[in-house]
């Protein structure tokens, strides 16, 4: 099911779509991609929309800046001085994180309006970001596919090809509040990640693979997760062909359970901390499976670059309980 959510200034109308399965009721739209809402129920089996959203559309457009449930790309988190080397050729991308690139730049694919398809119990996703586009050589086919599977568990499949080699690091932007309102700082996160990325003032990572035992980094356990996070978790698996558990969060409160499973090797931890209104900081946790920041400049990093005659595949699984 899909309606008309708004309407562009510059006149492209944008839609919303509806998956419902086992309980959980999903919203995303074409703009963006973004997951307006994610409606689960509580111990007592109450429904809660447990990600953060605007009503309408002229929310996400007068405050782009969170991203707010956003489909992230060409490449998630920050690129250093807005440059990259690649082939002997070094590439200059739009700097709007400083004199850095986040989130693919100044129009990454969190403010790009989508082709939608119905796809069984999901939706395709698809559009072509041109060569030059933000400054990322290469013409790029990016499908995404959400999914509501048999349990409710809310599938983020991504597929990419290029003409030209460039670096592919998509995800999505959602906050979750698993108490479907007020401060998520109450949580408890547990990840199984024995290291993580030490960053510089302007959160480029600095190189290092660091233990997090004993720093605050340290979830393998399971604590509440607080604030002051905008880092990068190493997860142990590392790259995997399939999704592999590697997150739980659970609310006390309302006795909600979301266990996050992907491919990827790493989980961007932010507590929205510089979240600005209507929401307030603390008000979400966001869970951002990818690769590492800064990977195009730090060769030591697992590899982002998908050369020609390669099929770029990721996936995540937001799976939803109660206890």
């Amino acid at each position: 099911m899909n309606e008309l959510f708004g309407t562009l200034p510059d006149g492209t109308p944008v839609h919303r779509w509806a998956l419902e399965r086992a309980g959980v009721r999903v919203r995303i739209l074409s703009y963006g991609g973004i997951v307006q809402s994610v409606e689960v129920p509580d111990r007592e089996g109450r429904a809660g929309d447990v990600v953060l959203g605007f009503p309408d559309l002229d929310g996400y457009l007068a405050h782009p800046e969170p991203f707010l449930g956003a489909l992230i790309g060409r490449y998630a988190n920050r690129i250093a001085g807005a440059r990259f080397p690649l082939d002997g050729v070094t590439y200059a991308l739009a700097p709007n994180n400083g004199s850095n690139s986040l989130h693919g730049g100044e129009r990454g694919f969190d403010k790009r309006v989508w082709d939608v398809t119905a796809v069984g119990h999901g939706l395709r996703l698809t559009r072509v970001s041109p060569h030059g586009e933000e400054g990322f050589p290469g013409r790029l086919e990016v499908s995404v596919t959400y999914t509501l599977d048999e349990r409710g568990a809310l599938g983020i499949a991504y597929e990419a090809v290029t003409d030209a080699p460039t670096p592919v690091n998509p995800t999505n932007h959602s906050y979750w509040n698993l108490a479907g309102s007020g401060s998520a700082a109450g949580h408890e996160l547990r990840v199984a990640a024995s290291r993580f990325t030490p960053v510089d003032a302007d959160l480029i990572p600095m190189g290092e693979l660091a233990d997090v035992t004993g720093t605050r980094f340290d979830f393998r356990q399971g604590r509440e997760v607080g604030t002051g996070y905008d880092h990068n978790l190493v997860l142990d698996k590392g790259v995997t062909p399939e999704p592999v558990e590697v997150a739980e969060l659970y609310d006390p409160g309302s006795g909600r359970v979301l266990t996050v499973a992907t491919t990827e090797p790493g989980m961007q931890l932010y507590t929205a901390d510089h979240i600005g209104a209507p929401f307030t900081p603390g008000a979400g946790v966001a869970l951002e499976t990818q690769h590492f920041p800064d990977s195009p400049n730090r060769p030591e990093f697992p590899d982002t670059v998908l050369r020609p005659g390669e099929v770029f595949r990721s996936a995540t699984v937001y799976g939803f309980g109660v206890r």
